[in-house]
């Protein structure tokens, strides 16, 4: 499964440009609130990120999507399977 691009930039628009984790083993309290740069998308440089399904094997709509710096995205349970 795979987000369409509007809904990735919608969540991106919700996201306000910052890592949405809120998970505590990535080691924040709160949300994370890393600045991203939205043309670093997939990137591994500073303000890399990627749109992550917060269900795993679930839809693919703005709902199911958050946004994660790549520092958080590779402590999801999900990452790189």
């Amino acid at each position: 499964m795979a987000f369409l691009d509007e809904t990735v930039r919608q969540a991106w628009n919700r996201a306000g440009g910052k890592c949405e984790c809120r998970r505590t083993i990535c080691g924040h309290s709160g949300r994370c609130n890393k600045e991203l740069l939205y043309g670093s998308r997939g990137s591994e440089s500073n303000y890399g990120w990627e749109a992550h399904h917060i269900i795993a094997n679930d839809n693919d709509s703005v709902d199911n999507c958050e946004i994660l710096c790549q520092d958080c995205h590779k402590k999801t349970p999900s990452y790189g399977g």
